[in-house]
C-alpha cells in the first residue's frame, strides 16, 4: 500500500509530462489535458530555462501551467469532505493555498526529472459537466499503469479535481489522512502539519 500511495502522489504532476504515443477517442477533456502536457514539456525541454539561475522562473512557469488545469478549490473541498462546511472563508483560503503548495513542493523535482516516459490516451467519458479521462502510462520496464483523471467543467475549461492510479484515488488518500487528524485533534493541528510538510520540502 505504501508503494502504491507513493506512485499515486507522484502521478499528480508528472503524468502531465509523458510523451503521447496514441490519441484515440479523444474528446474535449482529453484534448485540454494534452494542451497542458505540451505546455509543460516545452518548459522542461527549453534549453534557456535549464540554467541553475533560471530555476525559480522555470518552476513558476510549470506551476502556472498546472494551475490552469487543476481545480485546487474543488480538490480541497473534496479532501476535507464534511469538515469543509465548518471552515471559515479565511480557513478555506489558507487550506487551499497550503494544499497546492504541498503538491507543488513535493513533486516539482519529479517534474523536472522527466526522462521520456510515454502514455496512451485511451479516451474519455463525459456525463454533463463531469468527465473521466483514461490513460495508460508505459514505463521503461514495459509496465502499463492505468490512470484516471476526474474532471469538472467550469466555463470553457475542464479542470482536474482527482486522479486515480491503479484504482486508488488521490483525494480519497488525502481525505483519510486529514480526517484522521481532524477527528483526533483539530483543524489548527492539520494546518500546522501541512505547514511543516511544505517547509520540509522547500
Amino acid at each position: 500500500m505504501k508503494k502504491t500511495r507513493a506512485v499515486i502522489l507522484v502521478a499528480v504532476v508528472i503524468s502531465f509530462l509523458f510523451m503521447t504515443v496514441w490519441l484515440a477517442g479523444a474528446g474535449e477533456p482529453t484534448n485540454q489535458i494534452k494542451e497542458t502536457t505540451d505546455k509543460i514539456l516545452s518548459i522542461v525541454k527549453d534549453p534557456a530555462l535549464k540554467a541553475p539561475e533560471r530555476e525559480p522562473e522555470r518552476r513558476r512557469l510549470i506551476r502556472q501551467a498546472v494551475d490552469e488545469r487543476f481545480d485546487w478549490e474543488e480538490m480541497a473541498k473534496r479532501t476535507l469532505a464534511r469538515h469543509w462546511r465548518k471552515r471559515t472563508v479565511k480557513e478555506k483560503k489558507e487550506f487551499i493555498n497550503l494544499f497546492g503548495k504541498l503538491l507543488e513542493r513535493t513533486y516539482m523535482d519529479k517534474v523536472e526529472g522527466y526522462s521520456g516516459e510515454k502514455v496512451v490516451y485511451v479516451g474519455d467519458r463525459i456525463e454533463g459537466k463531469y468527465a473521466v479521462v483514461k490513460i495508460k502510462i508505459l514505463t521503461p520496464q514495459d509496465t502499463e499503469i492505468p490512470v484516471l483523471y476526474r474532471m469538472k467543467k467550469k466555463g470553457d475549461k475542464w479542470l482536474v479535481y482527482d486522479i486515480s492510479i491503479e484504482g486508488v484515488s488521490l483525494i480519497n488518500n488525502y481525505r483519510t489522512q486529514f480526517n484522521s487528524i481532524l477527528v483526533r485533534s483539530s483543524f489548527k493541528k492539520l494546518i500546522e502539519k501541512l505547514k511543516a510538510k511544505v517547509n520540509k520540502t522547500q
